[in-house]
C-alpha cells in the first residue's frame, strides 16, 4: 500500500503515524498493547483495507487567521491555534466538504466566530456525523451567543449546496470548557438524527449519542467481541456501557436476553428506538449509572460486555463485577492502558484472548478486546 501524505500532519498532531508504512503502524500498536499485558500473547492487529477518510464523526472549530479571515479546523496539539486541513485524509470527504461550505457561507454573511476570552461572536464549533450506509449527514452548529445571526438563511444555503445534509441542530455552549457540545440544543432542520447500518442492523444516532467513528472497523470490532463472548440462546448478557445499543443488538441476535445500561439519556432513547426499529425484542435498556445498576441486579448474567469511555470503569465497578462472578467478561476499550488497570482489579478471572483492532488508522490510538473467563482458584 502506497501512503498518502497529509501536508499538515506534523503541525496538526492528530495523525502521529502519518508518513509511516501502514503495516508498520499496526506492528507498533501491537507492541504497545503487548507492553500492557506482558504475560499474555497479543494477536496481530486487525487492520483496515483502505485506511483513509474513515472518520465519520468530524469536529471543526472556528476562528480568525492573521488576516482576519474566518477559518475552520482543529486545534494544534497542546495549543488553541487552529490548523486548517480542508482535505484531511482521515476525515470523511463529505464532512470535509460541508465544513468548507459552512465556513464560506458564514464568512459571506459576516458571522463572527465565538471568542472564549471575550465572550464575543457566535459560531464556535461544527460537529458533523455522516452515515456510512446512506451518505446522509447530521450537522450540529455550536454557538456561544444567544442566537445565530441569519440562521435560517445560513441553513437554507448550506442544505441547498449540500443535499447530503438530512438534519441541522443548533447547540448552545458559552462555557469556558474543552467540551464541544453544550447542554441545550434545538433541531432547526430535519429530524435531529442520522441513521447508519452496521452488520445489517439500522441505528439512529442523535447529536449527543455515542457512536464509533469508523463504521467499517466497528463492524469487525463488534463481530470479534461477540465471537469471543461465546453466546448461545441460553445465555444472558449485560452490556454495561451500551450507548445507543450497538453491541447490545449484535449480542441479542445470539443470546437469550440482553440488558443494556447507559447513563446518557439521549443514547438510551436511541437504543430503545433501535431495538424497536430492528424488531429485536430480547434487549432491554435502562438509563442508570453502571455501578449502582450492577449492585441492584438480582441475577448474575452469564456474560458481561464492557465498552467504556477512555477513563475506563474504575476500581469500584470492577471489584463489584468480580464479586458477582459472571462466567465470561468481554472488555472492549479505546484506551488499553485503563483497560489493563481495570482488569487488574478482577479476582479469579483468566485472560483467554487479546485482540487489537485498528479503528483509528494513522493515529497512536487502538481499540483492544480482552476476553476473560471465571476461574475459581
Amino acid at each position: 500500500m502506497k501512503n498518502k501524505i497529509c501536508h499538515a500532519y506534523k503541525v496538526c498532531g492528530g495523525c502521529q503515524y502519518m508518513g509511516t508504512a501502514y503495516p508498520e503502524t499496526l506492528f507498533e500498536k501491537r507492541k504497545y498493547v503487548q507492553s500492557l499485558f506482558p504475560e499474555h500473547e497479543v494477536d496481530m492487529v486487525i487492520g483496515m483495507e483502505d485506511p483513509y477518510h474513515y472518520r465519520n464523526k468530524v469536529y471543526a472549530t472556528f476562528g480568525y487567521d492573521r488576516n482576519e479571515k474566518l477559518i475552520a479546523g482543529m486545534y494544534e496539539e497542546y495549543s488553541h491555534d487552529i490548523v486548517t486541513v480542508p482535505d484531511c485524509l482521515i476525515q470523511n470527504e463529505t464532512a470535509n466538504k460541508i465544513v468548507a461550505s459552512l465556513t464560506a457561507i458564514a464568512a459571506k454573511m459576516h458571522i463572527e466566530p465565538y471568542d472564549e476570552d471575550t465572550g464575543r461572536g457566535s459560531l464556535r464549533h461544527a460537529y458533523i456525523r455522516v452515515s456510512h450506509a446512506t451518505g446522509k449527514a447530521l450537522v450540529v452548529l455550536v454557538i456561544g451567543s444567544k442566537q445565530l445571526p441569519g440562521s435560517k438563511e445560513l441553513v437554507h444555503e448550506l442544505v441547498e449546496g449540500n443535499p447530503e445534509i438530512c438534519s441541522v441542530v443548533l447547540n448552545w455552549n458559552d462555557k469556558n470548557t474543552s467540551m464541544i457540545l453544550g447542554e441545550r440544543d434545538k433541531v432547526i432542520y430535519g429530524s435531529g438524527f442520522v441513521e447508519d447500518d452496521i452488520g445489517g442492523i439500522r441505528f439512529r444516532i442523535s447529536a449527543k449519542s455515542f457512536y464509533q467513528v469508523n463504521p467499517v472497523q466497528t463492524e469487525k470490532l463488534y463481530a470479534k467481541a461477540i465471537e469471543l463472548a461465546k453466546l448461545d440462546q441460553n445465555k444472558t448478557v449485560l452490556d454495561a456501557c451500551c450507548g445507543i445499543g450497538t453491541i447490545s443488538l449484535f449480542a441479542a441476535k445470539r443470546a437469550k436476553e440482553v440488558v443494556g445500561v447507559e447513563i446518557n439519556e439521549s443514547s438510551i432513547r436511541d437504543a430503545v428506538h433501535n431495538a424497536e426499529k430492528n424488531g429485536i425484542k430480547n434487549a432491554g435498556f435502562y438509563c442508570d449509572d453502571a455501578r449502582t445498576f450492577l449492585e441492584r441486579l438480582m441475577d448474575t448474567p452469564d456474560v458481561v460486555l464492557l465498552d467504556p469511555p477512555r477513563s475506563g470503569m474504575g476500581y469500584h465497578f470492577m471489584t463489584s463485577l468480580s464479586k458477582m462472578q459472571p462466567k465470561r467478561i468481554v472488555y472492549v476499550s479505546c484506551n488499553p492502558a485503563t483497560q489493563a488497570e481495570d482488569i487488574g482489579f478482577l479476582r479469579n478471572y483468566k485472560i483467554e484472548k487479546i485482540v487489537p483492532v485498528d479503528v483509528f488508522p494513522w493515529t497512536k490510538h487502538v481499540e483492544n478486546i480482552v476476553s476473560l473467563s471465571y476461574s475459581r482458584k
